[in-house]
């Protein structure tokens, strides 16, 4: 087991640094998209209304892989490349993005519209309202469940596997084809993982505990 450690730790690593790169990149881009998703979703624009609500309920409705298998294999049948990596952050920021988008929704909606009306009361357009008003608000709200959405798009990383890219579970795999042993391998592997999420996880407990004690 010790000589199995040293040999597979390199490799798990190096597939380790991919995950936590895709999982920044796609976190950045499943948090815009949300966001842009719930501003829609709240306006009173009939068309961004129905745009949003097509967008979260599409991909809300489908499994993760077929957006990936989608967006690699479908931008080459039309004749562009794309390399995994980017088809990773793409597809899963894609599709992390309706998720995050009903999270961002329901915190913007659990402002009090008394919130909105004494800015107007104050002078405040629009959009002053938001950034500077309903937003802090929204933000401190979602914290907990969208950190919780953040956790999965990390383990979703996994499925990256599956259109080849070598992120933490591939090097894992090839591991196991080369010598064998898979339930030390992966239990490596899921380790690796657990290292990640776990301290995520106990922040977002103790933060919703110290909200609790303040309210």
């Amino acid at each position: 087991m010790n000589e199995l450690l040293i040999t597979s730790m390199p490799l798990l690593l190096k597939g380790l640094g991919v995950t936590l790169l895709l999982s920044a990149a796609s976190i950045i881009g499943g948090t815009v998209l949300g966001l842009l998703a719930a501003i829609l979703r709240s306006s009173r624009n009939g068309p961004a209304i129905i745009v949003a609500r097509l967008y979260t309920e599409l991909f809300r409705g489908s499994p993760v892989l077929i957006t990936l298998m989608f967006i690699y294999f479908g931008v080459a049948y039309f004749g562009y490349d794309i390399n995994i990596f980017a088809a990773g952050v793409i597809g899963l920021s894609v599709y992390q993005g309706a998720y995050i988008g009903e999270v961002f929704r329901a915190g913007i909606e659990a402002v009090p519209k008394g919130q909105w009306e004494v800015a107007q009361i104050l002078g405040m357009n629009k959009r002053h309202t938001f950034l500077s008003v309903v937003l802090p608000q929204t933000r401190r709200i979602v914290l907990p469940p969208l950190i919780g959405q953040y956790l999965s798009l990390i383990k979703d990383t996994s499925i990256i596997s599956m259109i080849g890219m070598s992120e933490l579970l591939r090097q894992g795999q090839s591991i196991v084809d080369r010598i064998g042993q898979p339930v030390a391998v992966y239990s490596l592997v899921a380790a690796l993982y657990f290292i990640i999420c776990f301290p995520i996880s106990r922040w977002v407990r103790r933060q919703e505990s110290n909200r609790s004690l303040l309210s």
